[in-house]
């Protein structure tokens, strides 16, 4: 059977939003510790509506569990509360990305290609975080002063669950006391980093949040940094200069041949390649491999073994996984793929990719126990990662050495995610929407997809009745890419949670800066729940969702 979810923008929240008379006005709301105990409010801020957020709302800025470091910085969870002047009666924790140490506006974006879809937007009260640390307090150490806070065993902690855990109930109060009634449902939301935070809320925090939304997340992160020295020292072997291993033409070239062998897949030639797992039987690398040296329009033969290689995910010296494959995708010549692996647009790095900058520092400072001193210059960022030693290193993210009592691993990767049931979470009634680009270059969703396998089969095949996962053809590592990047997975969540409205496919369109997507433009897809794919039903011609079903 069809059904397609989609909800238009005026009818977004389940529950309209409705003037009333609150316990507090944004004037009256004190600073300290007098407001809600544990939160110290520095700062309170009425603020109207804008062209970008189109609700009045108060804003209330402040930090709780101030503390100094073994490292003798000072530390604490400095947060943003925005409060909307007309208030749905509901919360949404906004979880970030990256590194955090930074407190990203609350506005909880929705994670699609529209970036005007927030909660806030919609009349939900937001809280947002730096996630217990000040990404700015090294900034001595250059590029590596990010993930600095590593060598604080309290900032590791607060950075993998701590943070989240001791401020959700005290934001949650202070919503409470301010519009001076319950919140009548609770949500979490956020995407990469923020999406294994979700993940870890589910496991960790199971009767905290009704409802949660995990954008391509980082399931197991520490394994996933491996990957990165894995893909530097593959590139470094095609050409030192890792930038020329793959030239835009070289991806371009790679995207046509998977489009060649798996676009018809789902009945219909579209630019999409909707059943991944089909593909991987379909596509041969080798089948773009020159067949003489000086040949154009293909791939060298270092080229193809590279491929091949960074697809076949990290090993050791004794053939064993460290993280996980990943599948082929048209995404993989996106710039966003491009920017995580081969080159990225920043001058100050010499353009050297986000794995070999950021996720070298990230890795030697936040996952290896214990930690390592990395220099903050691009060069010695990516040395790291040439000399990363995937016998003696990688098992350092399972490590645990005083004062570091857990190890990255204990205190990133969501408990059980080895043989996952989210039972307590299931058994709360709350549910969980996954999804997650099949070109994630940060990611793999084949990571994702055996995490749900587990669950289901730990729940009697009935894990879709609390969670559902999400597969996003061509999208890399965000909304974008060649795919469907117009998408609302908020919406279906919050049916589901309080109407008890089962998503099944959601609807999805081109938003107009989406360049990468031109192709697809003016025309609209339906995104299935895991394990079905999309498939094309009705007339060839047709340009609407109703062309295709879930199967």
């Amino acid at each position: 059977m069809k059904s397609v979810i989609f909800m238009s923008a005026s009818c977004l929240t389940v529950f309209a939003a409705t003037d009333a008379a609150y316990a507090l006005t944004c004037a009256d709301l004190p600073k300290g510790e007098s407001f809600v105990a544990g939160l110290n409010v520095t700062e309170v801020v009425a603020t109207p509506a804008t062209d970008e957020v189109p609700v009045a709302h108060c804003i209330v800025r402040g930090l709780t569990g101030q503390r100094t470091g073994v490292d003798g910085k000072s530390y604490a969870i400095r947060f943003e509360l925005r409060l909307p002047d007309t208030w749905n009666g509901r919360f949404v924790h906004q979880f970030n990305g990256g590194n955090d140490g930074a407190v990203v506006p609350a506005l909880g974006p929705v994670m699609g290609g529209d970036k005007k879809q927030t909660a806030l937007s919609r009349g939900y009260a937001v809280v947002s975080s730096d996630a217990g640390h000040d990404g700015k307090a090294y900034a001595e150490r250059g590029i590596a002063g990010g993930a600095a806070f590593g060598f604080d065993p309290q900032a590791r902690i607060d950075y993998g669950y701590g943070a989240v855990a001791k401020l959700q109930p005290l934001a949650r109060s202070a919503v409470e006391k301010y519009y001076g009634k319950p919140v009548a449902f609770a949500y979490g939301m956020g995407s990469s980093n923020g999406g294994r935070h979700a993940l870890v809320a589910a496991s960790r925090m199971p009767a905290a949040f009704d409802g949660l939304l995990a954008g391509y997340p980082g399931l197991n992160l520490p394994k996933a940094a491996i990957q990165h020295a894995w893909d530097v020292q593959t590139w470094a072997g095609v050409n030192q200069d890792i930038a020329k291993a793959f030239t835009r033409d070289d991806m371009n070239l790679l995207a046509k041949g998977i489009l060649a062998a798996c676009d018809m897949a789902d009945g219909v030639k579209d630019g999409i390649v909707s059943n991944a797992d089909a593909c991987e039987t379909e596509f041969k690398p080798q089948a773009l491999q020159c067949a003489n040296e000086g040949d154009k329009e293909c791939l060298t033969p270092a080229q193809v073994a590279a491929l091949v290689k960074i697809q076949g995910g990290p090993k050791n010296s004794k053939g064993e996984d460290l993280y996980s494959s990943w599948t082929w995708d048209p995404g993989m010549a996106s710039g966003n793929w491009r920017g995580w692996k081969l080159e990225s647009a920043v001058e100050a790095w010499g353009k050297k990719p986000i794995i070999g900058v950021m996720g070298s520092s990230s890795l030697a400072q936040i996952f290896i126990t214990p930690p390592v001193k990395v220099g903050g210059t691009p060069d010695e960022l990516q040395n790291y990662l040439l000399r990363f030693d995937f016998d003696k290193d990688a098992p350092k993210i399972f490590a645990s050495e005083l004062p570091f009592a857990e190890s990255s691993v204990q205190f990133m990767i969501p408990p059980g995610t080895e043989n996952p049931d989210l039972m307590a979470f299931r058994d709360s009634g709350h549910k969980m929407l996954v999804f997650h680009g099949n070109a994630d270059p940060v990611f793999s969703v084949v990571d994702t997809v055996n995490w749900y396998k587990k669950l289901d089969q730990n729940n009697g095949g009935k894990a879709s009745d609390f969670a559902r996962l999400y597969r996003i053809p061509g999208m890399p590592h965000g909304a974008g890419g060649p795919s469907y990047d117009d998408f609302d997975f908020f919406s279906p969540l919050v049916a589901w949670v309080e109407q008890g409205k089962k998503p099944e496919s959601v609807a999805a369109g081109v938003t107009p800066d989406n360049k990468e997507a031109a192709h697809l433009a003016g025309s609209r897809y339906v995104y299935c729940p895991y394990p079905s794919v999309t498939v094309a039903s009705g007339a060839a011609d047709a340009k609407d969702e109703g062309r295709y079903t879930c199967k």
